[in-house]
């Protein structure tokens, strides 16, 4: 082999190596979105971050990880349950320093406080830059697929709930007055 073709083969396995980092960086934020994880979400974010949301009937833009940190300190507390999987992940290596990723969303999230359950699919559209070796979210954009917004007439017989635990507790009397109506 000459010192081309094993330049080229490490440029390869460079860049696989990067697509496993992306894949497991997208894994981590919605493991700890799920978790109510502050910090670990600040982990995976890129200071500049942008989200950019598209619910079809709704829409939304935040900029800046601590507006991300406060936008889920704010929306996760211990009165739901979520549940996003993603999967099915296009990760494109664009640079040594900037990738793009496509990945399919299923979530399905119970909110007690206002008496919903919504379930549907999303496509992300991300993009990633590796600072100081490690890579982080730079670009997070958020289309719609389908939602189903669903009323809870009863709260369901929730024997666990992380989020109870770990989350941000409502003010008293907040659901005391969903248990009554």
């Amino acid at each position: 082999m000459n010192t081309t073709s094993l330049a080229q083969l490490a440029a390869q396995v460079r860049n696989l190596l990067d697509i496993e980092q992306i894949k497991n960086l997208k894994h981590r934020y919605f493991r700890c979105f799920d978790m109510a994880d502050i910090a670990g979400i600040a982990a995976v974010l890129h200071p500049a971050v942008v989200l950019d949301v598209n619910g079809g009937i709704y829409r939304f833009r935040v900029e800046g990880r601590e507006k991300y940190l406060d936008m889920v300190r704010e929306g996760a507390h211990a009165e739901m349950i979520m549940q996003h999987n993603g999967h099915h992940p296009e990760i494109d290596i664009v640079s040594p320093t900037q990738a793009t990723g496509v990945w399919y969303l299923q979530d399905s999230v119970w909110e007690f406080r206002r008496k919903l359950r919504i379930t549907g699919a999303a496509i992300y559209r991300d993009r990633y830059e590796k600072l100081t070796g490690t890579w982080l979210i730079k670009h997070i954009e958020f289309q719609r697929i389908h939602e189903i917004v669903e009323p809870l007439e009863q709260p369901p017989n929730v024997t666990f709930s992380y989020l109870a635990t770990h989350a941000k507790k409502l003010p008293p009397g907040e659901l005391e007055a969903y248990k009554k109506e």
